[in-house]
């Protein structure tokens, strides 16, 4: 057997694994091994914590939001942390505490820009309730995501829960359909894992740790809502997701090609956190963490091999799937020019760029000019 020949079927296997094994396996895993987790209703103090930079345009319809939130008024304050801002931020963010009091909202204005985790560390200590809920500026949080979201903290084995993350007006961005349904791809995933407790990574618009164990991650950390709760997981606590709590993201605040280059960046950062699930090992967490963090990573190179190991192959069926490679990426190069109809037509495009993401970094990470940014924030809002 020709070393292309293997190639080709290991790199099918591994693009196979990652994308339709994985959550296959997921599947027959919770069938059969789902612990039993508490779930009931439960109102601990909650401090919804929203650090914000350079977030006039929302920031006024985020603490009106979360003040219309139904959960009890006396268990709950509104946090906003302004890390530096130089628009508006801070004195709209005031103006509103001043409206409607004090003892709902507070406004913490850090006066220097540092960097979202640096003032996430900043403010935690300041903070009364319990529950510690991180929620972006430009999230919009349905009326009951916080009750629903608590429930999960009624197990006092839980020490971390993300909501569910959907795309609002979807028709309106570029790339809101396909955004749409990679998310609630995602969503199946952590729905899975969370049955086994090992939810990695929680969604930037709405996540809760309990407030003794927040993890005061390193400045430079860019990824926080991966970060903080796979830290709780490797302390031995459960990290739950609850599909019930919503929170709305309007479709063109999800896109950009820029954004994905920094994910990958904060994704390459999150290797390192396999360590922690060594000693002790955390065998259902390291399983999750091997296919769905680092598998990601590395399936762009498995699709090079793929592509390149085809070339070399030759019978009626090679042909064919080297054919189908050609029309994929075509229809991905179609996707990047034209408006494709109907929409799935632009899912390889979709697909293409969220991978190429990764070589653009490191690309960028070659260059002596280039550094990344040196706050190490993805601000989303």
């Amino acid at each position: 057997m020709n070393s292309a020949l293997i190639l080709f079927w290991l790199s099918v296997a591994f693009i196979g694994y990652v994308y339709v094994g994985y959550p296959l396996l997921l599947w027959l895993l919770t069938a059969f091994l789902r612990p039993p987790q508490e779930k009931r209703a439960t109102v601990p103090t909650v401090s919804l914590l929203v650090a914000a930079y350079n977030e006039a345009e929302v920031i006024e319809a985020k603490i009106r939001n979360a003040l219309a939130l139904d959960y009890p008024t006396d268990r709950l304050e509104i946090v906003i942390a302004s890390d530096g801002s130089s628009d508006r931020t801070s004195q709209i963010a005031c103006a509103v505490m001043e409206s409607e009091g004090r003892n709902r909202v507070r406004v913490l204005d850090f006066r220097e820009h540092q960097g979202k985790i640096a003032t996430l560390n900043q403010a935690v200590p300041q903070l009364h309730g319990d529950i510690i809920v991180f929620s972006d500026a430009s999230s919009i949080l349905a009326s009951d995501s916080v009750r629903r979201l608590m429930t999960n903290f009624a197990d006092p084995q839980v020490g971390a829960a993300s909501g569910v993350y959907r795309v609002l007006r979807r028709d309106q961005g570029q790339l809101g359909y396909q955004e749409d349904l990679y998310w609630k791809y995602e969503t199946f995933l952590k729905v899975q894992e969370a049955k086994l407790g090992c939810v990695l990574g929680a969604h930037g618009s709405m996540f809760a740790v309990r407030k003794e164990l927040y993890p005061f991650p390193a400045p430079n950390i860019i990824n926080d809502d991966f970060i903080i709760p796979v830290r709780v997981l490797q302390q031995g606590w459960k990290v739950a997701y609850e599909p019930r709590a919503v929170a709305y993201e309007e479709a063109h605040e999800m896109e950009g090609f820029g954004r994905r280059v920094r994910i990958a960046r904060g994704n390459v950062e999150q290797l390192s956190e396999i360590r922690g699930l060594l000693r002790p090992l955390h065998p259902f967490a390291l399983l999750c963490f091997l296919s769905h963090k680092a598998g990601r990573l590395f399936a762009p190179l498995a699709m090079i091999v793929l592509g390149f190991s085809n070339l070399f192959l030759r019978s009626p069926w090679y042909a064919f799937c080297g054919g189908a490679q050609v029309l994929f990426y075509s229809l991905a190069l179609g996707g990047a020019l034209f408006p494709l109809k109907p929409k799935f037509l632009r899912l390889p495009f979709y697909f293409c760029m969220i991978n190429a993401a990764l070589f653009v970094w490191m690309c960028r990470l070659a260059r002596p000019q280039s550094s990344p940014d040196s706050s190490g924030v993805i601000w989303t809002g």
